[in-house]
């Protein structure tokens, strides 16, 4: 059985990780024969994205107040209050589109969506695309535990490390991750020899995504790769901190050597032109889809041994794992792997084979069961 009706609520149109993701899964479940939609709370490139790929999209402004690290209580009350009339003014949408659940996509919209699903009398779905952790919440993660117990008829969860730090009770959930769209996988090339390699480190420009922790590995190896960051800095703060890069790219000596793309439209394109793809997380990384897609490309990924690549990654057979936040190690793998060519080629061949585990279609069919679940049981 099949859900009929899923509208997905997002809070952001900026392309990230997490809104990327639920745009292909969105996609593909249309595909699937679902027709599911999205309700986002502002307008911007992630609505072309959607829209590309047959998705209908509804962009209704939100009127919270932002709140950021420091806010004060006055401005958290403010969000609030503006998050639960963002609720009422999407339930009478909800109504309109007739839909029979609603996935809330982070957890600000969970809170809109909890008030939106209730006052149009249907089931809510948290797919929750981050750890509900100290690491990333600090004490905030204990409200939020209580509010998707409250508010969330169902759960899809990215990864079993993330699944585990939410409180779900007796509410039906499913490991989710976001999948990997097989079609636009482009076939494997081979390895580049030694001096050649070339080394991609594709996230967004945010410090938790550890960029600067990639430029202190590059300054302690032997060896001389030329490094392509790719991503944007989408969010406050993150232009300053591409700034602290571009500094410190100069103080090391490796102005030569490093390039910032900004944001491409394509980055598993980028993940499958590179030899070796970097993912070093400062924070646990709750997924980790750039792992996922350069696995599936077929090259070989090196990443932070915490959270979700710990489940994509069997070390030293299909990738490598490195202790988090030491450069020094990081540094160390990059140059062992660089030298042994054969051991790359080894490498790349298996993880290949286990990115086709992580096919979309199979993503798709696992939304699609819970969200028809969560919905039947919600009549």
């Amino acid at each position: 059985m099949s859900a009929q009706r899923p509208v997905f609520l997002g809070h952001t149109a900026a392309p990230s990780g997490a809104e990327l993701a639920f745009a292909r899964l969105a996609g593909e479940l249309r595909r699937r024969g679902v027709p599911a939609s999205v309700v986002l709370l502002t307008a911007g490139p992630l609505t072309d994205v959607l829209e590309a790929d047959g998705v209908p999209v509804t962009v209704v402004r939100g009127r919270s107040a932002k709140v950021r690290r420091g806010s004060g209580p006055l401005t958290v009350a403010r969000s609030a209050v503006g998050m639960l009339r963002d609720g009422r003014r999407i339930a009478p949408l909800l109504r309109a589109y007739d839909a029979d659940v609603l996935v809330a996509q982070s957890t600000r919209s969970l809170l809109v969506g909890a008030v939106a699903a209730r006052r149009a009398g249907i089931p809510l779905v948290w797919q929750v695309h981050d750890r509900l952790s100290a690491e990333y919440f600090g004490g905030k993660r204990f409200p939020l535990r209580v509010l998707g117990r409250v508010a969330a008829a169902g759960y899809l969860a990215n990864s079993r490390g993330t699944l585990a730090t939410i409180s779900t009770g007796s509410s039906p959930t499913a490991v989710c991750p976001p999948g990997v769209d097989m079609t636009a996988v482009p076939a494997p090339t081979p390895q580049r020899p030694p001096k050649d390699v070339r080394i991609a480190m594709i996230a967004r420009i945010t410090p938790w995504k550890g960029q600067d922790l990639m430029l202190r590995a590059l300054a302690q190896m032997e060896s001389a790769p030329r490094v392509r960051f790719v991503g944007g800095a989408h969010f406050d703060g993150d232009d300053a901190y591409l700034a602290e890069l571009e500094e410190l790219v100069g103080r090391l000596g490796l102005t030569d050597r490093v390039e910032f793309t900004g944001h491409v439209p394509d980055p598993l394109a980028e993940a499958a032109a590179a030899d070796v793809v970097v993912h070093y997380s400062r924070l646990t990384e709750p997924f980790g889809q750039v792992v996922a897609e350069a696995m599936a490309a077929g090259r070989v990924v090196v990443a932070a041994g915490a959270g979700g690549p710990t489940e994509l990654i069997d070390d030293g057979r299909n990738g490598v794992l490195v202790p988090p936040r030491r450069p020094d190690l990081l540094a160390v793998a990059l140059d062992a792997l660089i030298e042994d060519w054969e051991l790359r080629e080894q490498l790349a061949s298996a993880a290949a084979d286990r990115g086709r585990d992580l096919d979309l279609k199979t993503s798709a069919a696992i939304a699609d069961s819970l969200l028809a679940r969560v919905a039947r049981d919600g009549r």
